[in-house]
Parts: structure tokens; C-alpha cells; sequence
């Protein structure tokens, strides 16, 4: 288990919620629901297009979030305060390879900034091959690298962290960590843990090699987030790339996240599969995330730029007893709340994926065993004594639904569409 203890995260989107003032009822919700991190995207000052990842101004405040006449830093602080009342610790993201195209920081210090050829200041690029797939015109490449005024930039994001950590934040999540140079992220995390251990960085890392997973992590950071949202349960890359990260940072699992479709449109309103993506993501790694309305079955993408709190949507699906019971049963087993080892288990049935997930210490086994078909019935037969290699007795059925009192040696099960059973061993001490 990390260092930093276990990291069940509420992703609360801002424009989704509106002022700050309007937070306290989803504090609420998401610690009732045993949350224990809320993740709140940017809430800068944004530029032209009003997207939140165009930052214009990092020391003022979107006004779509601000209520009254209390100072913009104030209505921060108790924001932060609010949820620390909840018991929540504070995540802010942290964007700084890149500004909005129209920043105070491109006319203040234009050396900061990458630029092409003819000298014009270079947009974010998305490239396949050799195919440009999108150009982000209203943001603007920051030069962390090598820029002739360097210390200074690096100046700046220091002092900014430092800003936030004056609020009250408590983490930090790290936008597209992999295109910000290692130096720079050594620099910052080095010199903020040297004046405050407590201060938690997250690494996002989606979409890069597993050397720059490594680079990070020597860099500093704390967790990094991994791809198992995508994973169909049958190719071989998850957990290739869960092997090769374990050893180095502890990760961050997602059923979806604000850049994603949501689940409950992508499974078409089907409550088994929905509830079987998210208890997979909490129980996978170490920690988990999960974005505001999954708990509502919530259906409409959000929107970095468009979303208003009129798109809040009635509620489809009423999840919050099932996350609430997932995350305490994440809480309790240390095999759930940690990168351990995983053994494929070859099972009588193509539709049901099957594993063993040992705890790093080897005094918790959990048999994970998920009916792929989220339509039928399917059947399945398990030595779990052969690959447990614990007697029956000792294991017991933690599964959120449909639980076996007594588990035999030989287990014969018809599993219902998008099922999970969960059968634990966990050592008792003589």
C-alpha cells in the first residue's frame, strides 16, 4: 500500500456545480459515500474560448464560480475549508504546460513561451503518425525547457503551488505530466515536499510510455493514474502495463473521467454493467476516482467549455448505497487498496474473466471472478481451493451482491449479466 494511504477520489466539475457556495451538498454527498479526496478541475480564470484548461489569469478566479462580495482568495478558502469539515482533502489540478493563447503571461513574458519558425507562438498539436489531428488554437505552448528566462518561469510555478498550498490545497493533479520536462517536476515536487511532506502530486499520465511512468515517479510523484477503463478483460496490455508500473508508483483506476463518455450512456442505461465497471476500477489498484453524477447514472458528457449547471440531469440510476458499500469494501481489504500481484485463472467459461489478486505482504487473497456479458446468464465452474491454496474454510464471499454464505472447494455458479463475485482469504494471525 502506498505510502500516502489509501485514495478513493470525487472528481467534482466545477462548471457542472456552478459558484463554490453550491460545493458544501456534494462535500457532503461524496463523504457519505466514503470518499476521502475531492479532484476540482481548474477554476482559473479562463482565456477566449472559456475552456477550463485555458488558464488566462492563475491568480484570479472564473467568475462562474464566484458568489458575493467576499474576496476571490477568501471564497477559495472556505471553499477548502468546507470540505476539509467533511473530511476531505483537496485536489487542485495543476496545468502548466501550457497557458491560454491570450494570457497576461504572453505579453508579460513572451520568452516563456515555444514558438515556431517564422516566430509565432506554437499551439498544442495532436498528431497520429504523420497525420495532424487537431490543433488547440486557443492555448499556448509554455517553453519549460528551454526558455532563456528559465529560472524565472520555474520561479513562477513554484511560487503559484505555493499560492494554492496558502488556500488550503492539499494535492495536486498534474496535467499531462509526461510533456512537462522531469527537471522541472523534480524541481517543484522536490522543493515543496522539502518544505511540506504532506502535500500529495498525481501524475497524469494516460496516453504515455511506461519509461515516462518510471521518470515520473524517480521525479517524485505519488500516484499516477492507469488505463484500465479500457480494458475488455481478455487482451494482454493492462496488465503488461499494471506489471511494469507496480514496482514504481502506486496508480489511480477510473470507470470514466471528465474526458470520457459517460459509462451510463457508453452501457446504454444497464445498471449490472455500470455497477460492475465501477467496483472493478476500485478494487483493481491502489486508488480510485470517480467523476460527479456517475452516482446518478448520469448521461451527458461534460464539457470543459460548455457546461453550465442547467445540464445538471435528473437522476437515471441511483448508485450512491452501491459506491458507498464498494469503497468501505475497499477500505477494509488491503488486497483492494494496493498495486499488487495478479494471477490469470483459466475458468470453464470464455464470457467469465477470472484472476488472483494477492496483497503485496501475501496475507490477503481475492478470487475476482466477472461475468463478461452484460445480457446473459452464464455459468461457471472454479477449484478455488486448487488455486486459492487455502482450505474452504478460510475464505469467505465478500461480494457486494448476491453473496454465498458457506464457499465449498469446488464453486459452481450461475452468474448474473455483468456479475461480480469476490471470494476473500485473509490471514488470521495463531
Amino acid at each position: 500500500m502506498s505510502k500516502r494511504g489509501n485514495v478513493l477520489i470525487y472528481n467534482l466539475f466545477p462548471r457542472l456545480t456552478g459558484a463554490m457556495t453550491n460545493w458544501p451538498v456534494h462535500f457532503k454527498r461524496a463523504k457519505q459515500m466514503g470518499f476521502n479526496w475531492v479532484y476540482i478541475n481548474p477554476i482559473q480564470y479562463p482565456g477566449f474560448s472559456g475552456s477550463l484548461y485555458s488558464i488566462k489569469d492563475y491568480y484570479r478566479i472564473n467568475p462562474l464560480f464566484l458568489k458575493g462580495r467576499m474576496s476571490e482568495d477568501n471564497q477559495v478558502r472556505n471553499m477548502i475549508h468546507r470540505a476539509h469539515l467533511e473530511g476531505l482533502k483537496v485536489i487542485f489540478d495543476l496545468v502548466i504546460n501550457h497557458t491560454a493563447i491570450d494570457s497576461v503571461l504572453v505579453e508579460q513574458h513572451p520568452s516563456w513561451y515555444q514558438r515556431n519558425s517564422k516566430g509565432i507562438i506554437k499551439n498544442p498539436q495532436v498528431w497520429e503518425g504523420d497525420k495532424l489531428v487537431c490543433t488547440w488554437g486557443d492555448l499556448a505552448e509554455i517553453d519549460n525547457e528551454s526558455s532563456v528566462d528559465r529560472d524565472n518561469l520555474w520561479k513562477y510555478w513554484l511560487d503559484l503551488i505555493r499560492y494554492f498550498i496558502k488556500l488550503g490545497v492539499d494535492g495536486f493533479r498534474c496535467d499531462a505530466a509526461y510533456q512537462v520536462p522531469v527537471e522541472l517536476w523534480e524541481h517543484l515536487i522536490g522543493t515543496i515536499h522539502a518544505e511540506n511532506k504532506k502535500i500529495v502530486f498525481f501524475a497524469e499520465t494516460l496516453g504515455c510510455e511506461i519509461e515516462d511512468v518510471i521518470a515520473l515517479a524517480k521525479a517524485g510523484f505519488d500516484y499516477n493514474f492507469n488505463s484500465s477503463k479500457w480494458w475488455d478483460f481478455k487482451e494482454e496490455w493492462c496488465l503488461k502495463q499494471y506489471r511494469e508500473n507496480a514496482p514504481v508508483s502506486p496508480s489511480i483506476a477510473f470507470a470514466e473521467s471528465h474526458d470520457t463518455p459517460r459509462l451510463a450512456a457508453e452501457l446504454k442505461g444497464n445498471e449490472a454493467a455500470i455497477k460492475m465497471r465501477y467496483l472493478f476500477s476500485a478494487i483493481f489498484s491502489t486508488g480510485v476516482m470517480m467523476p460527479i453524477g456517475l452516482e446518478y447514472g448520469f448521461k451527458e458528457s461534460v464539457n470543459v467549455v460548455k457546461t453550465l449547471p442547467e445540464d445538471w440531469e435528473p437522476i437515471n440510476i441511483d448508485l450512491v448505497d452501491y459506491v458507498t458499500v464498494v469503497n468501505s469494501l475497499k477500505k477494509k481489504y488491503k488486497v483492494f487498496k494496493e498495486d499488487s500481484k495478479f494471477v490469470e485463472v483459466w475458468n470453464n467459461n470464455d464470457n467469465v474473466f477470472s484472476i488472483l489478486k494477492i496483497s503485496n505482504d501475501g496475507t490477503e487473497k481475492a478470487l475476482i471472478i466477472i461475468n463478461k456479458d452484460t445480457t446473459k446468464t452464464q455459468h461457471v465452474r472454479l477449484n478455488i481451493v486448487e488455486i486459492m491454496e487455502v482450505p474452504a474454510k478460510s475464505i469467505v464471499d465478500v461480494s457486494v451482491e448476491n453473496a454465498v454464505k458457506k464457499v465449498t472447494a469446488l464453486f459452481e455458479k450461475a452468474l448474473a449479466p455483468a456479475q461480480v463475485t469476490l471470494l476473500l482469504y485473509h490471514h488470521q494471525p495463531q
